[in-house]
């Protein structure tokens, strides 16, 4: 029992340090650019979906080895694996190693050196750029919110499209403008934690009722692209008024954090993410819906 309880322990730390439930968000996404350009059958989408999960596990490791001094000096992430001492830096190391080498290997294999590039372009962009940044400037979050948008153009190319397509850069720039009010939720709530860690943050150059006027300007032009999302991705109206629902609550949201207090950033926060997720499963099902007849049809004409 004390054995089984040890290794739970240990899986349980595994988990917190790859942040597996953001892991799963980015693969959710990669799946649904696949989706949404997928003509046909395809049998790269679960090498893929493997490939994004353990690269942005992998991504998340090597960022909190990066940053563990820094997590150790804030109450938000000083439980973290390392800071915590439930892990030593050197296997947080090696596991992120591991992971992300194993995840562009899989990328490499469902999508060639289209996603295989994408995926260096992710590791970049996150764990030099951005982490880097973050040191310097409050406004890092910028040149990080690029990298939500890789993710989904991983799953477009590894089902056979091209970067150079309006419909993948309305679902990309919905990506990077759903990141800017999740950030700046962020720096409301724990700005000042930010500040005692020695970090540059907006908290400290900007007023509260001004950060949130940022972040309800934000929202709206997530909701906005939300429906050009809709309006050029969408296939059936039953998803595009389903979007419209969503978009409305989404903006809705936004009124209550202008009005609110700083009690409601929490339930926000955690709403915020279920948008997002909303967003993705109708986009999911409605190109499910579209795609599964065609694959039948060629199940089908195979036999």
């Amino acid at each position: 029992m004390k054995d089984l309880t040890n290794r739970l322990s240990r899986s349980l730390i595994f988990l917190d340090l790859c942040k597996v439930k953001l892991s799963a968000a980015v693969s959710l996404s990669a799946m649904t650019g696949y989706f949404l350009q997928m003509q046909g059958t395809k049998d790269s989408i679960v090498t893929m979906t493997a490939g994004v999960f353990l690269l942005a596990s992998g991504c998340s490791a090597l960022n909190q080895y990066q940053e563990r001094y820094i997590d150790a000096r804030m109450p938000r992430t000083m439980n973290r694996p390392i800071p915590s001492g439930r892990m030593e830096p050197v296997h947080a190391i090696f596991t992120s190693i591991f992971l992300i080498c194993f995840g562009l290997l899989l990328l490499h294999y469902a999508g060639k050196n289209k996603a295989f590039l994408l995926g260096c372009t992710a590791l970049f962009f996150y764990n030099g750029l951005y982490t880097y940044l973050k040191t310097k400037t409050p406004f890092a979050v910028l040149p990080g919110a690029i990298i939500g948008t890789i993710a989904p153009s991983i799953g477009w190319v590894s089902a056979g499209g091209e970067l150079a397509n309006f419909r993948l850069a309305i679902l990309c720039c919905f990506f990077f403008l759903w990141q800017m009010p999740h950030f700046w939720l962020l720096i409301l709530k724990y700005g000042g934690e930010y500040e005692g860690a020695g970090l540059p943050s907006l908290s400290k150059i900007l007023s509260r009722p001004q950060i949130v006027r940022i972040i309800f300007q934000w929202i709206f032009a997530t909701a906005v692209c939300c429906q050009m999302i809709s309006i050029f991705g969408a296939g059936s109206s039953v998803t595009r008024v389903c979007l419209l629902i969503l978009t409305v609550l989404y903006i809705g949201l936004g009124v209550k954090v202008v009005r609110g207090n700083p009690d409601s950033l929490q339930p926000a926060f955690a709403r915020m993410n279920s948008y997002m997720i909303a967003v993705l499963l109708f986009l999911l099902a409605d190109r499910v819906v579209t795609v599964l007849p065609q694959v039948g049809r060629s199940f089908l004409l195979h036999f």
